[in-house]
């Protein structure tokens, strides 16, 4: 057989035969091979935790597939807190009449982007349900990750941002909605996901000791939307440079086409960072050298909420300022 069965998810046979020619061959490890109830894995610290769920059409598209963007984004909202990520879980739910050799090769890309970002699939679950809508079947994937704080991993807060930080972006806004909605519209491009695990990233900047006050990977709604949340909790402004915002001439371009704003376009390999302005200029070198980060840029600061009213402005080119609200309704195409 070369496609997923109903008897595939009933926990027989089929089930094991999956397993063992995909699911272990690929992601086995000293933990997952237990093959328990629960994995035993090694504990003692505070650990920072977090679940997300991925529903992605298509489930392949330039620059990665589903596999890998759900290690991207589990691994990447760990990071955010300052923990170092330790473990992960993975519950695959696969419709009927799904071709094999797809999930093989996302079950490939989670293996090879879980060794990339330094972590283990502990646990893991499978799932075949009825394909009723008579499309091409899918895939959707429920993860939990879980990492470690420690001297050089520490805690990161809204309670820390300060007036006067620096804002970093560590890269290009809008690639990966771009290459999901390209492909999904058939718009022929050569623009591909940024879907990336940030992990080594993230290490050089807290190795090098670099005061970080405040994390977050620029996911659904963008950087717009990230940086209001920002604003709502520290109950400052964040003013943002328009000539400094890295795009990449493809992405801009077909944003400009389909009317799209690369402030609140999808990423699924960016970060932004709020550090103590003292270490602004290390900070971004540390980025730009990192895996990921060539077009990393400093793109504003931190201030006193203007107006005793938190919230994002952009100074733009033309010398004007542009108040930036959090995104309103569905930011399509649905990237997680």
């Amino acid at each position: 057989m070369d496609r997923v069965t109903m008897a595939d998810g009933a926990g027989g046979v089929s089930t094991q035969r999956l397993i063992d020619s995909l699911f272990a061959k690929y992601l086995g490890n000293d933990y997952l091979s237990q093959m328990e109830d629960a994995t035993r894995v090694p504990g003692g610290a505070e650990l920072a935790l977090t679940t997300d769920s991925f529903v992605v059409t298509p489930i392949e598209f330039p620059g990665g597939n589903i596999g890998r963007l759900s290690v991207c984004g589990t691994v990447n909202d760990v990071l955010m807190s300052g923990a170092k990520p330790r473990y992960l879980t993975a519950g695959w739910i696969l419709e009927e009449g799904l071709a094999l050799s797809v999930l093989e090769s996302c079950v490939r890309a989670m293996a090879e982007t879980a060794k990339e970002a330094g972590v283990f699939v502990v646990a893991g679950d499978t799932k075949v349900i009825e394909n009723r809508s008579g499309k091409e079947p899918g895939i959707m994937i429920n993860t939990a990750g879980c990492g470690v704080f420690d001297e050089k991993h520490r805690p990161v807060s809204a309670d820390l941002v300060k007036e006067g930080d620096v804002i970093l972006l560590s890269g290009n806004l809008g690639d990966h909605h771009a290459a999901l909605l390209g492909k999904r519209m058939g718009i022929e491009n050569d623009i591909v996901s940024d879907n990336a695990p940030l992990s080594q990233m993230v290490e050089a900047l807290e190795q090098a000791g670099v005061a970080l006050h405040e994390m977050r990977d620029v996911t659904r709604g963008g950087l717009a939307t990230v940086l209001n949340e920002f604003a709502e909790s520290t109950g400052k402004t964040f003013v943002l440079s328009e000539e400094a915002l890295p795009v990449s001439p493809a992405v801009r371009s077909f944003a400009g086409i389909l009317g799209l704003d690369p402030l609140y376009m999808g990423n699924e390999g960016k970060m932004v960072c709020i550090v103590d302005a003292k270490d602004g200029d290390r900070a971004l070198q540390i980025l730009q050298g990192s895996r990921y980060g060539e077009n990393a840029a400093a793109i504003g600061t931190v201030t006193k909420a203007e107006g005793g009213r938190p919230g994002v402005v952009l100074a733009t080119k033309v010398g004007g300022r542009r108040i930036l609200g959090p995104l309103y309704g569905e930011g399509l195409p649905r990237i997680c």
